[in-house]
């Protein structure tokens, strides 16, 4: 297989799939029908592998790659499946911080061909069986799940996992989730199995309630990590990621209940080593010093609120590159924005991107400096230039953005 045939394969891929990266709403296809059928094909791999299931609005990306530092520091081989990718579609399957096998991925991609007539799965759908397939040849100890979106009719739902957590539930997605916190706590509840332990890091008491109440009707005995405390750090920087530990850190209480062995050290370098056994990049990630370059992929109120604040702590000129798809609510974001900035907007190299111009009444109500850009690297190339060494770059808002920004500027190592 060269290079040039799994791009074709992964090409096809994209245009043959209904894909909610690229897509939007039309192309999420909630239920369980699907995925069971499409698991059935292969064989049910997901049933082969102990899982540990990972949902909730913000923290679920930080929070399963922290878990799967630790348990690559304690020795086990660990499978991790994340979403959305960067830079190439590898990067969503990973075993021990290693992206998954391209051969692999060309392979699988082949036996779409031999599916029966009555199984159309969606893009997600599709790489998440592909997920479980890879783990289950892998042979992993533990295959970490982010859910997608949602929860109750995420396709990751198929698994019975040893384990699940919800990291927290905030506003997002409303056109698929529900309009209100109640609503949305209610869809991603709908991880918790029967008898299995559930974590939750959330801290509103609307949202602990939902998800306890969820638990007691299942059996299923109930953590709440948001009153843990905890003096451990991780190298994912963000004041954010304090919440994520607490989280992290009753997963692995819970994991040692089950007779995992994690030790103490296992922990403490595992929260310290995420990037280096991981390989995940995206939160609060310092791309350069100088001028200090920062990236972060929130993309939704709550998540940039916080991203937002921790810019505003930092007592430098602000050049921000912003950009967003097509169902945040960008009138939100326009109260959030951190002050002693000016602005670059552009759309997100996607389907979903939405162009600055269609919202530029916004950014003139906002009384903002601004200027809008085709790309992303142009957004970025113009802050450079404009850029001394005592000020600094950020670039975020939505995975996209981040995506392009590296896919242009990150060296990558295969």
């Amino acid at each position: 297989m060269t290079h040039k045939q799994y791009q074709e394969a992964i090409d096809w891929l994209f245009i043959q799939m209904p894909n909610y990266q690229v897509d939007g709403q039309k192309a999420y296809k909630p239920g369980l029908d699907n995925i069971t059928k499409l698991c059935a094909f292969f064989g049910n791999p997901q049933e082969k592998i102990r899982c540990i299931h990972i949902g909730g609005t913000n923290g679920k990306g930080s929070s399963s790659n922290m878990l799967a530092s630790v348990l690559q520091e304690a020795g086990y081989k660990t499978g991790l499946y994340n979403s959305p990718h960067l830079i190439d579609f590898t990067e969503r399957i990973k075993v021990n911080g290693k992206n998954c096998n391209k051969q692999f991925v060309f392979d699988f991609i082949s036996k779409l061909k031999k599916l029966p007539e009555d199984i159309r799965p969606s893009f997600f759908e599709f790489t998440t069986i592909m997920a479980f397939e890879y783990f289950y040849q892998q042979q992993v100890d533990f295959a970490i799940i982010e859910v997608g979106l949602g929860g109750r009719l995420d396709s990751t739902n198929i698994i019975h996992p040893m384990l699940t957590a919800i990291t927290n539930v905030q506003l997002d997605h409303q056109n698929i989730l529900g309009n209100t916190i109640e609503e949305i706590a209610n869809e991603k509840s709908g991880i918790i199995k029967h008898n299995t332990p559930v974590i939750s890091g959330d801290e509103n008491e609307v949202v602990k309630r939902i998800i306890r109440e969820k638990a007691l009707t299942l059996n299923a005995p109930f953590t709440d990590a948001s009153l843990l405390n905890s003096d451990l750090s991780s190298d994912l920087k963000g004041n954010y990621q304090q919440k994520n530990i607490r989280v992290v850190l009753a997963m692995v209480e819970e994991l040692r209940k089950l007779n995992v062995v994690i030790s103490d050290k296992d922990l403490k370098e595992g929260l310290l080593s995420v990037h280096q056994n991981t390989g995940f990049i995206g939160r609060w990630f310092e791309f350069s010093k100088n001028p200090l370059t920062i990236c972060d992929t929130a993309h939704n109120q709550a998540g940039l609120e916080y991203v937002f604040k921790q810019l505003n702590s930092i007592d430098k000129h602000k050049h921000i590159i912003l950009g967003f798809v097509n169902d945040k609510k960008i009138d939100e974001v326009m109260t959030l924005l951190p002050a002693n900035s000016e602005f670059y907007f552009a759309k997100p190299s996607i389907n979903r991107g939405r162009d600055p111009k269609d919202y530029e009444n916004l950014l003139q109500e906002a009384k903002i400096i601004y200027k809008i850009f085709n790309s992303v690297q142009e957004a970025y190339l113009s802050a450079k230039e404009r850029c001394t060494n005592n000020e600094m770059i950020f670039i975020g808002g939505s995975n996209f953005v981040v995506g392009d920004f590296l896919e242009k500027n990150l060296e990558i190592h295969e």
